[in-house]
């Protein structure tokens, strides 16, 4: 098969891992060479500044000796089967980099001969693009669950970020469709990755460590595939986040493959669950709301409405915010002010009061925000909510 027969194969075979975006990176260019990798995102996904960047997404095979029902790689998937070398990875890289075609190398693989042989090639690209064509750009390598440390560590110095993908919720969905696969496993591998990230950032007493993996670790759960509820993924993430100090976990809506697994879903999960998880997950992360706040009796997130304005909805009561005098945790609660158009208020209302047209400048959804706040004093906008009126006649869904 040649080079251009296996790209084909390989990177049509990458597509549905998600755990690929640069944010955080920052390596210099290096002496002599080429690139320099930068903290935005990547993958043919657009920037918060609005730039579409892209990269280079492969396996470095598909072939693999395990049998994950969910994946399309699996061994027992009747699908064509391609492998690089080191060296056409290296080679495909450097080509597409020197022609401004990408920005970066994301490489994943299937697991051959054993997790410490295929780690063992993913580190040797890593080497081989850092010191011998002393390339600069970003590189997202995967980490393989179960390979040793001293391999992991390698890695480290050489990629940008490391991701070891958790790929379902809990320990009895990977039983059920990933039986030769443990959380385990996966979470020794994060925390050898902690490791080796919070070593590179310590002061040392007569010399820095070398820099190791800028942009940090990252994961991915499929969601759909087994019954576990978005309770269940999200108490995962918040673990994950706060055991292994993850940057990303991704989150993606299971859609059948080839030859799917006859104890999988016949159809795909709609892809609104998981664009709520992503925002539930953003509200933990960065707005202060607890699990049990967005999800007060478990289960799934409703689709109909995102989470924040679910939790608004559930606690009327404690609306209209006044936005001259509310402190920042409340004001993170209102739907349709983000943390940035927060600090921007809180910055604005130290000169003076806030007006309806600072809003505007600040592009504020007022459609979503104004029921919600009461400005001046004045609490007309909020009246709507007072007779407890349905999300939809509200127009609180996303915009």
């Amino acid at each position: 098969m040649d080079l251009q027969a296996k790209l084909a194969v390989l990177a049509d075979a990458a597509k549905y891992d998600a755990s690929c975006a640069s944010s955080g990176a920052r390596r210099e260019r290096p002496a002599g060479g080429v690139g320099h990798a930068s903290g935005s995102g990547i993958c043919h996904s657009y920037t918060p500044d609005g730039r579409c960047v892209s990269l280079l997404k492969v396996l470095l095979t598909n072939r693999c000796v395990y049998d994950c029902a969910y994946c399309v790689n699996r061994v027992s998937s009747d699908v064509p089967r391609a492998a690089f070398t080191v060296d056409e990875v290296v080679r495909l890289t450097m080509g597409f980099y020197r022609r401004n075609v990408i920005e970066g190398l994301f490489l994943s693989s299937g697991i051959v001969g054993s997790p410490d042989h295929t780690m063992g090639l993913l580190v040797e690209v890593g080497r081989k693009l850092r010191e011998d064509e002393r390339y600069g750009g970003y590189l997202h390598l995967k980490a393989v669950p179960g390979a040793s440390p001293e391999l992991l560590a390698a890695a480290a110095r050489h990629a940008d970020r490391l991701s070891a993908n958790v790929e379902l919720p809990t320990q009895r969905d990977l039983d059920a469709l990933a039986p030769a696969k443990t959380m385990a496993a996966v979470e020794a591998t994060m925390t050898t990755l902690h490791d080796v990230e919070r070593e590179a950032k310590a002061p040392a007493r007569r010399a820095r460590p070398p820099k190791a993996m800028p942009a940090g670790q990252s994961t991915q759960m499929v969601v759909g595939a087994t019954p576990s509820s978005d309770a269940e993924v999200l108490g995962t993430a918040r673990r994950l986040y706060e055991t292994h100090g993850l940057r990303r976990v991704y989150y993606t809506a299971y859609s059948p493959t080839q030859q799917p697994h006859p104890g999988l879903p016949v159809r795909p999960i709609p892809l609104v669950r998981e664009h709520r998880l992503y925002q539930a997950d953003w509200l933990l992360r960065f707005y202060g709301f607890g699990l049990g706040e967005l999800l007060p009796a478990g289960g799934d997130l409703p689709l109909d409405v995102d989470p924040k304005t679910a939790w608004a909805l559930a606690h009327r009561g404690d609306f209209p915010v006044d936005l001259d005098r509310a402190p920042r945790e409340v004001l993170l609660r209102v739907p349709g002010l983000g943390v940035r158009t927060v600090e921007r208020l809180l910055r604005l209302r130290r000169r003076r009061g806030v007006r309806l047209e600072d809003l505007r400048h600040l592009r504020v959804p007022l459609g979503r925000a104004l029921p919600w706040l009461a400005l001046a004093g004045d609490r007309t906008a909020a009246r709507a909510l007072d007779a407890a009126a349905p999300p939809v006649q509200l127009g609180l869904f996303d915009r």
